[in-house]
């Protein structure tokens, strides 16, 4: 799961941690992360990071169908990953915010509006 949080900066040099999806899953799940915003900048992050993947292998645009689909997978996976872990004594301490009424209320938000999301369109390359 490629996303800001596993760029490690040391000497200038980024450093990618956390690179076991590249191994078994196809390339939109290491770049989907990346991409925020509204859907017309997230259109042209998607167009710089297809680009540089590019430089080091053969990108599959197919791939971009599945886009929402994994970031809805992702949610639920999260969800469901923090809630087996709850009764480990760090996690509460950990994660404060999880398992209040305002998480399950703005997570069932998210999940509507991930609903829509997959109702358009995909992204396409420019």
């Amino acid at each position: 799961d490629c996303h800001v949080g596993n760029i490690l900066w040391r000497d200038d040099t980024a450093h990618f941690v956390d690179l076991d999806d590249c191994c078994t899953a196809p390339a939109i799940q290491d770049l989907w992360m990346f991409l925020s915003g509204d859907r017309p900048y997230r259109q042209l992050q998607l167009a710089e990071l297809v680009e540089g993947y590019s430089e080091f292998c053969d990108f599959d645009p197919r791939q971009l169908r599945w886009l929402e689909a994994l970031r809805t997978l992702r949610l639920c996976h999260y969800a469901a990953w923090l809630a087996r872990r709850w009764n480990d004594p760090a996690f509460p301490r950990s994660f404060t915010w999880f398992n209040t009424e305002r998480y399950w209320a703005d997570h069932i938000l998210e999940l509507r509006e991930q609903m829509s999301a997959l109702q358009e369109e995909p992204l396409r390359l420019l």
